[in-house]
């Protein structure tokens, strides 16, 4: 299918119409959540992060100290929430006002 054979629809934000596969490009980029860390550094998945606290991990009696690193984040649609694996913690999400990219 061509560009000329894509259908138009009307784009209510816009008052325009666009073709079908451009709004939906569009929508997808506004919709995209964009996860910084407490510098301003934007994460991605996989990325390493550095604690930048003391935080105490409701459930597994345990402590994680400042300058823990921790590798291969994942993100997860919450532009403050960053899900994460460390040693002997399953299903550890961390807030990114918490983290430093690594």
């Amino acid at each position: 299918m061509s560009a000329s054979d894509d259908d138009y629809v009307y784009d209510e934000a816009s008052g325009e119409w666009m073709p079908a596969s451009e709004l939906a490009a569009r929508t997808q980029a506004e919709s995209a959540v964009v996860v910084r860390d407490a510098v301003g550094n934007v994460l991605q998945d996989g990325d390493a992060v550095v604690l930048v606290k003391d935080l105490d991990v409701k459930g597994a009696g345990q402590t994680l100290r400042r300058g823990t690193i921790i590798r291969s984040i994942r993100l997860t649609g919450d532009a403050q929430e960053i899900d994460c694996k460390h040693d002997g913690i399953r299903g550890l999400v961390l807030r990114a006002e918490f983290v430093r990219k690594h």
